[in-house]
């Protein structure tokens, strides 16, 4: 028996989706401490402590996303989530649910290259991140920006007050 669909996102949903989102944002546009280290590594080079300390910070905060990804998937199969909006045609629906699964695809696979290069050594696992996974990242963000920018004006739905004020 599957239950209805969710009325909007519970306050731990969203503010998941705002941590998880926060953090990703910080990797993304602060990599210098991982950059520098792995620089450093592949010529044979030494870091200083605090160049280890600042790719360390990198390497944290991906952990935390893949803690919190879990998390927040658990809560998505607990809670549920609110009935796609009438008002979108099906080739938007369709696009949407591509998107938000390659999402969450690449806010476990980020943080899982990231860590087999990291902590583990296996250097294509680190290109494959920062390189490959990293651009396609970027492009998911903009077209889930794109569409949540699209429901506010164009077809007028809550699906951003869904997501901010519940």
């Amino acid at each position: 028996m599957q239950r209805p669909p969710a009325k909007g996102y519970s306050l731990s949903q969203r503010f998941l989706h705002w941590t998880v989102a926060l953090l990703i944002f910080f990797n993304l546009l602060f990599p210098d401490g991982m950059n520098v280290w792995h620089r450093l590594m592949r010529r044979g080079g030494v870091p200083t402590p605090e160049q280890v300390a600042s790719a360390n910070i990198h390497a944290y905060v991906g952990i935390a996303i893949l803690l919190l990804a879990v998390v927040r998937l658990g809560l998505r199969f607990i809670n549920g989530a609110p009935a796609e909006a009438a008002e979108e045609p099906a080739i938007f629906r369709l696009a949407a649910k591509l998107a938000h699964a390659g999402l969450y695809i690449l806010i476990f696979a980020m943080p899982l290259t990231g860590i087999a290069a990291y902590y583990f050594g296996i250097n294509p696992a680190g290109s494959f991140h920062a390189d490959i996974l990293k651009i396609i990242l970027w492009a998911l963000i903009a077209a889930h920006l794109a569409g949540a920018l699209v429901h506010q004006f164009y077809w007028k739905t809550n699906a951003l007050r869904r997501m901010t004020l519940g």
